[in-house]
């Protein structure tokens, strides 16, 4: 049995580790009940402590405290469709890279993501670029995909890890506290890809963890 996310120490290879962890008791079915009993919710009321930051899709598939077996106040999650940034996300990372003190920062993407198929679909001939206010978002995807296949890169799943993989890049480069807490080893960035089909996440980048 795992120990709480709350309990791991400030490490983030120990973060990321718990994090696998707790992947692996849902993969296999030994979830544990963390951090919902009610003086547990009630304590939270004095402030957060999470050790992790992640940035998600939107897909209501990949749920992040169900697909690491965490609980209340365990994580800080951003979640937009295709994980892409804009001015808010960037501006909510920031503050939580600043002020939380989080160990870890995890990018997850995840298979069958709408975004990347819409992105892969433009790409492909298939469809046009959205019009409104949909657009952004398939236009950073479509970059993304374009990388992987100037690569040799080419079906749904490369599409899938490169998006990640560029908006882990596009992390480190763009948040000055990004870059500074990697350099200092107080932080660890992971790119993640969530596996619908057996709730598995596999990492697809790493930054000061393993």
């Amino acid at each position: 049995m795992g120990m709480p996310l709350s309990k791991v120490p400030h490490e983030p290879q120990k973060v990321w580790e718990a994090l696998q962890e707790g992947n692996r008791r849902l993969v296999t079915g030994n979830v544990i009940a963390v951090s919902q009993m009610a003086d547990e919710r009630y304590q939270l009321t004095a402030g957060q402590d999470p050790r992790v930051i992640v940035l998600s899709c939107s897909d209501s598939r990949a749920p992040i405290e169900h697909v690491f077996n965490i609980g209340f106040g365990d994580a800080f999650v951003i979640r937009t469709a295709g994980h892409v940034l804009d001015n808010a996300v960037l501006a909510s990372l920031d503050y939580a890279l600043e002020n939380l003190h989080a160990n870890l920062l995890v990018v997850m993407g995840h298979q069958s993501c709408g975004a990347v198929a819409a992105a892969a679909s433009f790409l492909s001939g298939k469809s046009d670029l959205p019009t409104g206010l949909q657009r952004p978002i398939i236009e950073k995807v479509a970059t993304c995909a374009l990388v992987a296949q100037r690569a040799g890169r080419d079906t749904t799943a490369d599409f899938e890890r490169e998006n990640t993989v560029q908006t882990v890049s596009q992390i480190i480069s763009d948040v000055p506290a990004a870059r500074r807490l990697l350099d200092s080893g107080t932080l660890g960035v992971v790119g993640a890809r969530y596996l619908l089909e057996d709730s598995s996440v596999e990492t697809v980048a790493t930054h000061g963890v393993q």
